[in-house]
């Protein structure tokens, strides 16, 4: 069974709505190029027991995560040292991450000093993930991966790992829809009709999004649909279309 991937996205200024997320559609963008998909998105907030009590329980399940922002080295950064305080680990600086720290403080005419080196501290053990924009790199450990906040970095960071590491998974949680608009029939008497689907067809769940138009009470209906695997996606569906038709839906022209 392929791993659930899931994304983490950390700052105070996502949460506060100082600034929107953008990581949440790109990545999920990146992942289903390479015939994968999210199975969990997570916001957090810059607050390290936080972090590291929703660490601990993610290094100790067996998926994959993706982690974004807080690996820097200001006082609000707190994502390196809730690795390692969730993996009980120490912060270590890797030589990978040193080397390539200086480099770019001497090709900016800065000093390598303590405080610039401790963004390459990472928990003990850890790879490090390359960063094209400044070479100041991310890490990797026990399949998770940690990037930058800055979308410019963070996602050729995350391109970089699916394509170095889990190339063996491309093409495995690939998942077709199919949907349609019905009119006529509440959601509570579709129900059966949905629960014998999930049930006869493992691989595949339903959907159902009512659509409520306030300024047009009467036009209520809702989009219903089944994705999932597409060996059956099609058998599924003609049973959904079939099934809300002998329960007298009435199913748009053009679903």
């Amino acid at each position: 069974m392929t791993p659930a991937i899931g994304l983490l996205i950390i700052g105070d200024e996502i949460l506060s709505g100082k600034r929107q997320d953008r990581h949440f559609a790109r990545v999920r963008e990146i992942i289903a190029a390479r015939g994968l998909r999210l199975a969990q998105v997570t916001f957090l907030g810059d607050e390290r027991a936080r972090l590291t009590a929703f660490l601990r329980d993610s290094f100790a399940g067996d998926g994959i995560l993706f982690s974004c922002g807080g690996i820097g080295a200001t006082p609000d950064d707190h994502t390196r040292q809730a690795a390692a305080a969730a993996l009980g680990l120490p912060l270590l600086l890797h030589p990978e991450a040193e080397a390539l720290i200086a480099r770019r403080c001497r090709e900016t005419g800065q000093a390598v000093t303590p405080g610039r080196l401790q963004m390459g501290e990472f928990p003990q053990g850890a790879t490090i993930i390359p960063n094209p924009v400044n070479q100041v790199p991310g890490f990797s450990i026990r399949h998770h991966h940690f990037v930058p906040g800055f979308p410019d970095m963070a996602w050729p960071m995350i391109e970089w790992v699916l394509d170095h590491h889990y190339r063996d998974l491309f093409g495995s949680q690939v998942e077709a829809e199919r949907g349609m608009i019905v009119r006529g029939l509440a959601e509570a008497t579709l129900t059966p009709l949905m629960q014998g689907i999930e049930r006869d067809f493992a691989a595949v769940k339903v959907f159902s999004l009512p659509i409520l138009d306030l300024a047009r009470p009467d036009d209520y209906r809702i989009e219903l649909g089944v994705k999932g695997d597409v060996t059956v996606i099609d058998a599924a569906f003609a049973r959904l279309r079939d099934g809300t038709a002998a329960l007298g839906g009435r199913i748009d022209p053009q679903a």
